[in-house]
């Protein structure tokens, strides 16, 4: 019977590695990435953390003077090139095992249980160089007996430059040593709150917690720590997630890049974060009957502040986005009130199942057995053929002068035709 052995591979700053494939002009240039409406810092490069700068950094912060003297490239999220190119590492990955679990836009754990004829460093290696061939980004392999190992792992390899990114912890001569290198507070699962707790009980890296006895630990940090903690010994208790279970809720929501006031602008926003969720809700092969919208004002703002949310059921599940829209349009339009600068509006849509499990109507047809589904089915293939949103609808407006603000956008270099970089002979 083989071991059981799991590898983590982790994109190093992702984000901004993604701005670097593309601009080799920022190979070695301090890059941070901005959150939505370009406020705060949410990614950065290993250059612009040695400058001392730190995720959750206001932008406005940071003097201009400093930006222009380090040469600081800030650019804002350009999650359709972050999510494209994520997939071309998922899909790097599952060439190098059968049993794939994604993690995060930007990690995914790999079963290596029965390569253990295989030098698993050099197989790390050959991950690594391979990822880097496909995609240009670089990644860190980290493994292990568990996953919270291989965790450990990761954070190892990328830490240390001798590993050269790859580390595996079972052949180290001394794991105690590493696992007394890990402060709890960087132990995966461990958060704020019961590293504090452990520190105060003189537990302070991840070799001591090892060392507590199985009840004081289940007491205390109940039967998921003692999971973590037997996992840090070795013992495997957090499988592989290798199926993604369907969401039970989806949520479409962004901030607007100025302060929104009139209802006309709320109702173009809602049907386009409304066609948003019902795309994802489809490519789930799923339908839905709750529809929920929110909005907020800002009440980080010293102005007058106003929430509120509600909720229609559709009388039978759909998966057709005018049918959403629709209803999220008679809500917004009922707990709307003028005299507010709203900042935010969303869509949340739940009792969600599968498309088979779609009840039955004796007096109407079902979203499957008409026209609806036919139409759906055309515009989600043009639209995934010919780029995102080719065919909209009128109601999500033209202008939308509401949309998050990003003014140092990049191109969208893999998913736009027009934006597809051009090499030129000379």
């Amino acid at each position: 019977m083989s071991k059981n052995t799991v590898a983590l591979v982790d994109c190093n700053s992702f984000y901004a590695s993604c701005e670097k494939v593309f601009n080799p002009h920022l190979a070695d240039k301090p890059v941070g990435i901005l959150s939505n409406n370009d406020g705060i810092i949410v990614a950065l490069s290993n250059e612009l953390k040695k400058l001392g700068i730190s995720r959750g950094t206001a932008a406005f912060k940071i003097n201009k003077h400093f930006i222009k003297k380090h040469d600081i490239k800030l650019f804002s999220s350009n999650y359709t090139l972050y999510g494209d190119m994520s997939a071309r590492v998922m899909n790097t990955l599952s060439s190098f095992t059968p049993d794939l679990e994604i993690y995060s836009i930007d990690e995914a754990f790999l079963s290596l249980s029965g390569f253990e004829h295989l030098d698993l460093t050099d197989y790390g290696r050959q991950i690594k160089k391979t990822v880097w061939l496909h995609t240009g980004l670089p990644v860190s392999v980290g493994i292990g007996p568990t996953k919270t190992l291989a965790k450990i792992a990761n954070r190892f390899a990328k830490k240390h430059n001798f590993a050269e990114g790859v580390f595996d912890i079972t052949k180290h001569p001394d794991k105690d040593k590493i696992l007394r290198w890990i402060e709890v507070g960087h132990i995966w699962g461990v958060g704020r709150q019961y590293a504090k707790m452990l520190c105060r009980n003189g537990i302070t890296n991840a070799y001591e917690l090892t060392q507590v006895p199985d009840n004081w630990v289940q007491k205390k940090m109940t039967i998921i720590g003692l999971r973590l903690v037997k996992e840090l010994r070795g013992i495997s208790c957090i499988d592989l997630e290798i199926d993604i279970k369907p969401k039970k809720e989806i949520v479409s929501s962004k901030s607007f890049g100025n302060p929104v006031t009139e209802l006309q602008d709320l109702m173009e926003a809602i049907s386009d974060y409304c066609s948003v969720a019902v795309k994802k809700l489809r490519s789930q092969n799923q339908v839905a009957s709750l529809v929920i919208v929110f909005l907020s004002t800002n009440r980080f703002k010293n102005e007058p502040q106003y929430a509120n949310y509600a909720k229609v059921r559709l009388p039978l599940p759909s998966g057709y986005t005018p049918d959403f829209i629709h209803a999220a349009n008679r809500i917004i339009k009922k707990i709307y009130r003028p005299g507010y600068k709203y900042k935010k509006v969303g869509v949340m849509l739940a009792d969600i199942m599968h498309q088979s499990k779609t009840p039955l109507d004796f007096f109407q047809p079902t979203y499957l057995d008409d026209y609806r589904k036919v139409i759906m089915d055309c515009m989600d293939d043009i639209n995934n053929k010919m780029g995102s949103h080719k065919i909209t609808y009128a109601s999500a407006g033209i202008k939308k002068p509401w949309q998050m603000k990003r003014e140092k956008l990049t191109p969208s270099y893999t998913t736009s035709w027009k934006h597809i970089p051009v090499v030129k002979a000379i």
